[in-house]
């Protein structure tokens, strides 16, 4: 239902789940310009969750917000999705929009789109090399603010994506990134993009991503979700001209002499610290997209 909230008269999305249960300590999402609450409009104790605009907010982007939010309980109650499954579909969506809105709602930054289309294009690979589609999305938790891009199996893979043409500068944004104590075996996958005019552009690039998934419901509303997660919106799509080709990419294991820094090895009182390595320079055989996969024991 559409209504509006007393005595503020902000403007809501009152979804009802009338036989699901959320427990007293579930955290609803709240972000710039929203904010989930609990309702009750009939009286009846039954759960409602009131999606509503807070005065600060967006007109727009809170009305956009609104209709993707419903089209994607539109598209989970055609695959017959349960009530449980559709509250997380509507918390889900909702705690996307959180990320992107925390973002900054901005177009990216030209960095942010290449390591984007970077981190697609390994998605790819890992839907190729056999992991169902939902299962490797899932899997990527990059756009989460996961400490690596993708958790699959026993262990993980970072993914870097550069343009350039001589050496491969990789930045690492924390002493837990290259670490490999948490989940084993960590690989780093290294892409290298080439920008040719008979390239794709990022919109592009997705649009042969929803292709290839189409008619998996659970995977398309998965994509949806990590593109918000991730700071991208089809609304932007005509800011990103740029066309890129793939120019390679090495994927290898980060092992006892692989060049980084961890909360193990750098002097104690070292909290935090960020860095760049080339990964030209990194030792290690490439194995692949399906090697590193198979040692993790995703496929």
């Amino acid at each position: 239902m559409a209504g509006r909230r007393s005595p503020d008269n902000a403007e809501a999305v009152l979804v009802g789940f009338p036989t699901a249960q959320l427990a007293a300590a579930d955290k609803l999402p709240e972000g710039q310009g929203f904010a989930v609450e609990r309702a009750d409009p009939e009286g009846n104790g039954k759960l409602w969750l009131a999606l509503t605009r807070k005065s600060a907010g967006s007109a727009e982007l809170f009305a956009a917000m609104a209709c993707d939010v419903v089209g994607a309980l539109d598209d989970a109650v055609a695959i017959g999705a349960d009530e449980a499954k559709l509250m997380r579909v509507f918390i889900g969506r909702v705690g996307a929009w959180q990320e992107f809105m925390r973002k900054g709602t901005q177009v990216l930054s030209p960095e942010a789109e290449i390591g984007l289309i970077g981190e697609l294009t390994l998605l790819r690979a890992i839907i190729d090399a056999g992991v169902p589609s939902a299962l490797a999305i899932e899997s990527w938790v990059g756009p989460l603010d996961g400490i690596q891009d993708f958790e699959l199996g026993t262990g993980a893979l970072e993914v870097k994506t550069t343009l350039s043409a001589a050496g491969f500068p990789a930045k690492i944004g924390s002493l837990e990134q290259l670490d490999d104590s948490t989940r084993q075996p960590l690989f780093v996958a290294g892409a290298r993009l080439r920008q040719i005019e008979s390239g794709q552009n990022l919109p592009e690039i997705l649009e042969a991503m929803r292709v290839a998934i189409k008619g998996d419901g659970e995977a398309e509303r998965l994509l949806a979700e990590r593109l918000l997660a991730a700071g991208y919106i089809d609304s932007h799509s005509d800011r990103y001209p740029r066309k890129f080709e793939q120019a390679g990419t090495r994927v290898v294991e980060v092992t006892g002499n692989f060049p980084r820094m961890t909360s193990g090895t750098v002097p104690a009182g070292i909290m935090r610290a960020i860095y760049e390595i080339d990964l030209d320079k990194v030792p290690g055989d490439n194995v692949g997209t399906e090697g590193a996969l198979k040692k993790m024991g995703a496929i």
